[in-house]
């Protein structure tokens, strides 16, 4: 069986917070859904009620601990916690030329990250922060 077409690894990526593009500084980007479901069984075999709410969107993040400036860990903590910041994401097709590559837009709420590290290793830090309303998924343009 062959492989399915359209498969791609998380490379290649952009991530722009606030006009400022971090793709150097990460390895792990993902917008993770959390979509409240309501199920209520009746008093009939096989009978259920099932409410499906709109999705409570987070922003997954894994990144390198720079924290002089350009670094996106200093960004994250010199903000005060809660400041909005807009974020463009392209997980995969290169430079920003490339058309047709799937995108989300996005705005995340500021939360502070770690500081230090181990002996030995790059210090890197991995946060969850909230996104406001609905991602606006799409495609790059040419």
């Amino acid at each position: 069986m062959p492989s399915p077409a359209n498969t791609y690894s998380y490379r290649d990526t952009i991530l722009i917070i606030d006009e400022t593009d971090y793709a150097n500084q990460h390895w792990r980007g993902r917008l993770v859904p959390d979509v409240p479901t309501t199920t209520q069984r009746t008093a009939v075999p096989d009978g259920a009620i099932v409410d499906i709410d709109n999705p409570v969107w987070t922003f997954e993040i894994t990144a390198a601990q720079i924290n002089k400036t350009g670094g996106l860990a200093k960004l994250l903590r010199d903000a005060a916690p809660g400041t909005e910041m807009d974020v463009v994401m392209q997980p995969t097709g290169g430079a920003a030329e490339t058309a047709g590559e799937p995108t989300a837009t996005f705005t995340i709420k500021s939360m502070p990250v770690p500081f230090g590290g181990s002996v030995g290793g790059i210090a890197d830090f991995e946060a969850v922060l909230p996104v406001v309303g609905q991602p606006v998924f799409g495609v790059s343009a040419a």
